[in-house]
């Protein structure tokens, strides 16, 4: 009898396994996913980017803004991908007017903008919500997948981490300085991968 137990728990214990790895990998039917390789999102040209055109590479998505007290960070994101880009790191800033006002700028603006001030040679792309009912599908699953917490971003400058196979890994704070320790050794933890 004890045996029939234990097997039944184990059996309840790898389909709950096997269950929990369907939901993380897909989006069927409202199910959580943990990858972006479905999402398409538009670059600051009006052109359609589908984001496993990445995969191979690590990613940090940030949403920015120009008028903000993050936003030095600027100089930070751009040292870290001077430094990682030729071992494959790309940085995906994504404008975002969802906090105090402080991304007025139409995209040419902000392009100039982060030209002039920070020599930012990483990808820029269209301004989008990161909050309320018309989020961008992109910030829907950033905030919404079981890897990192759920919830809404909290201010500009918060940032994501995808590894090569676009599945998000971790999440850092507005106020974590994209040169800390933490995000770096977590860059250099999945080009190692």
């Amino acid at each position: 009898m004890t045996k029939k137990i234990i097997l039944v728990a184990a059996l309840l214990l790898i389909n709950q396994i096997i269950a929990q790895d369907k939901t993380t990998t897909n989006n069927e039917g409202g199910k959580l996913t943990d990858n972006i390789n479905n999402i398409t999102v538009l670059d600051m040209n009006d052109k359609e980017v589908n984001l496993s055109s990445y995969n191979g590479k690590v990613l940090l998505i940030v949403n920015v803004a120009s008028e903000c007290g993050n936003t030095p960070q600027y100089a930070g994101l751009e040292e870290i991908y001077k430094k990682f880009q030729p071992e494959g790191f790309e940085i995906l800033a994504f404008p975002c007017n969802d906090f105090g006002g402080q991304e007025p700028g139409t995209n040419e603006e902000i392009q100039t903008f982060c030209k002039t001030n920070y020599d930012v040679t990483f990808k820029l792309f269209d301004k989008i919500k990161v909050l309320g009912s018309d989020k961008s599908p992109l910030y829907a699953l950033l905030t919404n997948n079981s890897v990192t917490y759920k919830g809404d971003v909290k201010w500009n400058f918060e940032k994501f981490l995808i590894d090569k196979n676009g599945k998000i890994v971790a999440r850092f704070g507005n106020k974590v300085q994209p040169t800390s320790e933490e995000i770096v050794s977590s860059i250099e933890e999945q080009l190692k991968n």
